[in-house]
Parts: structure tokens; C-alpha cells; sequence
């Protein structure tokens, strides 16, 4: 999804991205937002703590802490962070060996790993991610989110005792099912037509909340929130996790703790980006991190799944005009408000309204334009952007994005390794000697080609290796540089090399092969500027 896409989503959705003095006008619309938020929370939560084998409170009080530590120190504004269905399908194997406490213990180590990713600024390696992994991610992540809510369109009750959490259950047949439809479609048509009528009340609340009173006043049998599992509960309290505190517990959660965290960081890190592009702000990658950390240790204290950044949850609050902290701290105290005293009216409400809020927001979020520009990018691109959407639609976000990444350098390395070539000509300060200008970037993948380029046989006695137009980028290049001026020493021939930074040229004459001084590098200094400046061994 373009930065030009996103924005125009976000003026479709009556959000402006520019900043604005906070008001009472802005107060009610963060207010509204964050209930509309809440709302679409619950059975989210509900149902990712069915996946993860755990107690729905669980999931709830997971929403509710990490929701709000984020929301108050996080690093943008505008995003919503939760228990996720990416967690919980890595939880899942942990709880059914070792129980809920384990958990618990693996969320707190989680946290504390993010923490220390926030603190060293790793957050930062988040820009190595290209455009078109981006574009596969929005998409995979679109498409999860549809099939996700496909799962309310199951009988009430049968997934939970078929002991397959939300995905085995049976599925709505009839007029129960033609219901269910046609709430869906009246929800999204009230989301898509009530902005051209009013602002007054953000588009998903008004269409949860006429949705729900024509099945309340109506008392038409459908599948409501209550219908997934009671969430009426207490406040969180504070608890140790129950386990041994020995070197034997610690391997049997460190492994799922490192994918748990390498799994909420990359997709909260990604949605930051993502809301970073709709609010016009940028920055905040290390902030997040440690934001993500704290609620996940403070969780693992509280009887908490643990969670992440929800795209979901956040476009449904950039959607309904929340661009403030306020937006977030609202949701998670109103998600904790239902918990303690709404919990009857909150399970009255029909799932199909949350089901048609989802089914909106994975319409947004899909980056239709990507559709468009397959055929017109690199085959490389469109590779990439396909291979990560189905990824994260077959495995989960972070293989997906490390995949990406992957396939990515790689073509990337591919396609440089191609670009290098030499001009030769004759020199015009050494009589009768040969210069190579070396064109394109010296390392790993075009050392073969490099080697290629020379004829050492038949070259004169004097030969001028200019690195101008070149870059030796690591050490592989340096070898290759190395073995080729021993070729020519080897068959008595003065090879000079002209142009390489003060790191090449130190480590080359300390081989003692380079036969080159100042004099033949009038742009030296320039070279080593610009390598100190870019942190490219070997640039100039």
C-alpha cells in the first residue's frame, strides 16, 4: 500500500492526517473511537484465547494491559496493540505440554527480550524491509483478518467442544446463516453511507450499535458475543508465574519466548509504519519496542496471553478519527469497563455487526493498487510481494517478512553481482599502461565476474586498476583485489590500483601487493569522507 493510498483511505474514511489543536470536539471523537475499538476487541480477544487454549479472560485482561501500557508510552499514537491471533497459534503447543502457568513465564521472558531490543535500538533495522515485502504483509494480513472472521459463521458452542478452539465448529446452514449475511451487509452499508450523512458519531459505532438494536428490539435469534463465552470478570491481580524457577524451565520457555517476541516486534514495528504513513508522523521504532516489552512483562504478571500491535484494531481506530494516545488509553479502560460491570449488555450484541466492522477494515486495508502494478514492476517485486501475502497467509507474519527480506537481498545481490564491468584504455600519465575503470559495486557475488574482466597474459608490463566508478563493499572484494594483484606479480607485471579508501589501501599494502601513493589518488580524501560518511567498508 502506498503512502498516496494510505492517505486517500484515510480521507475516505473522513480522518485528516494532519496535525490539529486537541479540543472537545477532538476529545469525543477519541472517546467514540476508543468504544468503538473496545467492542471490536472483545470477541477478537475471546477468540485468540480459544486458540491459544486458554480461559477467555485471559485473552481479555492480555487486551486490556497491553492495550493500555501502549497506548500511554508507545511509540505512535493511533495504534492499538492486543492479544493477536499471531501469538496465540505459537502459544497453543506451549500450554497444551506445559499448562497456563508456563505461559504466563514465557510472556514475561517475551517482554523482557523486547525491552532489550527497545533498549540496544534494533527497532531500527525495521527500514531493511522492502516496499514490496510491505505490500505482502498488508495484504497476507487483510486476507487472516477476512478468514478470521469467518469463523463466526459457526454454530455457537461447537467449536469450543469439537476442542479445535474457533475452527471446528459447524457452520451456519439456512435462514440462521441468510441472518447472519444480511447483518453483515446492513453493518457495512451503514459504515460506508454514514459518513456522507454525519460525523458526529464514527461510522463502525454507529453500525455495531443500529445492528444491535435491530436484533435487540427485533429479538431475532442470532450468534451475539455472549454466545462465545461469558466475559464478565474482576480486575486483573498480580501473579508470580507458578513454575520452578530453574535452568530447565528456563529451555522450555526461551525458545517460545524468542519467537514470540521476534513475532509481536516485526508486526508491531510493520503497523507502525503502516499508521505512521496515515498520521504523516515517523520515528518511534526503539519507543515501541520498549512499549511492547513493558506491557508484555507487566501481562505475564497479571494473568495475561501477552500481545502485539493489531493492524485490525488500529485501522478500525484510524477509521473512526482516532489519531491521539487518548484513542488507546479509552479502549483498553472501556474493554475493562465490560469486563467488570457491562458484561451483560456487551454479550447482547450481534456478531455479525463486529463480523461487517472487520470485513470494512480488511477492505481498506487490502493494497488493491498492488493488483494493478504486478505486471508493471519487476518480476523480482511482484514475486516477492505474491510469496510474502502467502506466507503470512500459510504460516504467520514474521516467517512471511523474514522470507521477504531474504528473497529479496538476495535478488538484489543477483543483480549487482551482474553490473560489473570495465572500460579499458590506454593511460594518460603512464606511458604505454593499460587502465581498467572498474564499473559497478565489488563484493561477495561479483568477485567471479571481476576476475573475469582481466587478461593478465596479454596485458603490458604497467596495468591501472581505477576504483572511481566502483565500490569494494567487503571482504570477499578485498580478496579478490588481493588475488588479482598477485596474478600480476606473479607474471612480473606492475599492477597499480587507484581510487580505493584508506581501508583498502591499508589492508591491501599491508599484503603488500598495493603499489599506489597519494599522487595517484587525487580524489583520496574525498573517497574516505564519503565511505566514513555511508559505513561502507571499501566505498569512496
Amino acid at each position: 500500500m502506498t503512502k498516496s493510498s494510505l492517505l486517500a483511505f484515510a480521507d475516505r474514511m473522513s480522518f485528516s492526517p494532519e496535525p490539529e489543536d486537541f479540543s472537545a470536539s477532538r476529545l469525543r471523537i477519541e472517546l467514540l473511537s476508543g468504544l468503538t475499538v473496545a467492542l471490536a476487541l472483545v470477541p477478537e480477544a475471546v477468540a485468540f484465547a480459544f486458540v491459544a487454549g486458554v480461559h477467555p479472560l485471559v485473552g481479555l485482561y492480555a487486551a486490556f494491559i497491553v492495550g493500555l501500557i501502549t497506548a500511554l508510552i508507545g511509540g505512535r499514537p493511533g495504534m492499538i496493540s492486543g492479544a493477536t491471533g499471531a501469538l496465540a497459534v505459537v502459544m497453543v503447543s506451549l500450554v497444551a505440554q506445559h499448562g497456563v502457568e508456563y505461559l504466563f513465564a514465557t510472556v514475561v521472558l517475551m517482554g523482557i527480550i523486547q525491552i532489550v531490543v527497545g533498549a540496544m535500538h534494533w527497532g531500527k533495522f525495521i527500514r531493511l524491509v522492502p516496499h514490496p515485502v510491505m505490500l505482502g504483509f498488508v495484504n497476507g494480513l487483510a486476507i487472516v483478518i477476512f478468514l478470521a472472521q469467518l469463523t463466526q459463521f459457526q454454530v455457537p458452542g461447537t467449536a469450543e467442544a469439537s476442542g479445535h478452539g474457533m475452527s471446528g465448529g459447524e457452520w451456519l446452514s439456512g435462514m440462521p446463516l441468510y441472518m447472519m449475511l444480511a447483518l453483515v451487509v446492513l453493518t457495512m452499508v451503514i459504515i460506508w453511507g454514514m459518513p456522507k450523512i454525519t460525523n458526529i458519531v464514527p461510522a463502525p459505532l454507529a453500525g455495531i450499535g443500529i445492528v444491535a438494536a435491530v436484533v435487540i428490539g427485533f429479538g431475532l435469534d442470532v450468534p451475539r458475543v455472549g454466545d462465545m463465552a461469558s466475559i464478565e470478570g474482576g480486575l486483573p491481580t498480580f501473579h508470580v508465574p507458578m513454575v520452578p524457577l530453574n535452568y530447565e524451565t528456563f529451555e522450555i520457555i526461551l525458545p517460545y519466548a524468542l519467537i514470540l517476541a521476534a513475532i509481536g516486534l516485526i508486526e508491531s514495528l510493520l503497523t507502525l509504519n503502516l499508521v505512521g504513513d496515515l498520521t504523516g508522523r515517523r520515528g518511534g521504532a526503539s519507543q515501541e519496542c520498549m512499549a511492547q516489552g513493558v506491557a508484555n512483562t507487566v501481562t505475564g504478571f497479571f494473568g495475561g496471553m501477552g500481545g502485539c500491535a493489531m493492524i485490525g484494531q488500529s485501522m478500525i481506530n484510524v477509521k473512526s478519527g482516532g489519531r491521539t494516545r487518548v484513542a488507546g488509553i479509552s479502549a483498553a479502560l472501556f474493554l475493562l469497563v465490560f469486563i467488570l460491570f457491562a458484561a451483560p449488555l456487551i454479550e447482547q450484541i450481534p456478531l455479525a455487526a463486529l463480523v461487517g466492522v472487520m470485513f470494512m477494515v480488511v477492505i481498506g486495508t487490502f493494497a488493491w493498487n498492488s493488483l494493478k502494478i504486478l505486471a508493471k514492476v519487476p518480476l523480482t517485486d511482484a514475486f516477492v510481494t505474491v510469496l510474502v501475502t502467502v506466507v503470512t497467509v500459510a504460516t504467520d507474519l514474521a516467517t512471511a517478512v523474514v522470507v521477504g527480506v531474504i528473497v529479496s537481498a538476495l535478488a538484489y545481490a543477483w543483480n549487482n553481482a551482474k553490473r560489473i564491468h570495465a572500460i579499458t584504455r590506454p593511460s594518460h600519465t603512464e606511458k604505454g599502461a593499460k587502465v581498467y575503470e572498474i564499473q559497478g559495486p565489488l563484493f561477495f557475488g561479483s568477485t567471479d565476474g571481476f576476475a573475469e574482466i582481466f587478461d593478465v597474459e596479454n596485458d603490458p608490463d604497467t596495468v591501472i586498476v581505477d576504483f572511481a566508478a566502483s565500490r569494494v563493499v567487503d571482504q570477499s572484494a578485498l580478496q579478490a583485489v588481493e588475488a588479482l594483484a598477485a596474478k600480476y606479480e606473479e607474471a612480473g607485471k606492475r599492477i597499480m590500483l587507484r581510487h580505493l579508501s584508506r581501508d583498502c589501501h591499508r589492508l591491501l599494502t599491508k599484503a603488500g601487493h598495493l603499489m599506489v601513493d597519494s599522487d595517484d589518488d587525487p580524489d583520496y580524501e574525498i573517497a574516505v569522507d564519503y565511505g566514513v560518511r555511508t559505513g561502507i567498508i571499501g566505498g569512496h
